[in-house]
């Protein structure tokens, strides 16, 4: 086989992987409302705790005495670790 040949089918056998290299791209790419409810999926998964507690350590403040926003503030960063671990296992399994 000549060179000319060989160049050839090494330049056809690189034109094939690079179509299908951006066929499957085009298969797997995702969609702009795909990647905006993974984005509020996280949002959610983040704020939620911190909003629950905040909620319930206010609560706490309201029915304990002497402990005016104590209780808040170590709910807020319950909150905070909670949703930080839910993101990052969200992530986790998603990737």
């Amino acid at each position: 086989m000549s060179d000319e040949h060989k160049r050839d089918g090494n330049l056809q056998a690189e034109v094939e992987r690079q179509a299908r290299r951006y066929e499957r791209a085009r298969r797997e790419s995702t969609t702009i409302l795909a990647q905006t409810v993974f984005l509020g999926t996280l949002g959610g998964l983040f704020v939620l705790p911190v909003v629950v507690g905040a909620y319930f350590g206010n609560w706490l403040d309201d029915h304990a005495q002497g402990y005016s926003i104590h209780w808040t503030i170590i709910m807020i960063l319950v909150g905070l670790i909670v949703g930080a671990t839910n993101v990052y296992l969200f992530i986790k399994k998603h990737d």
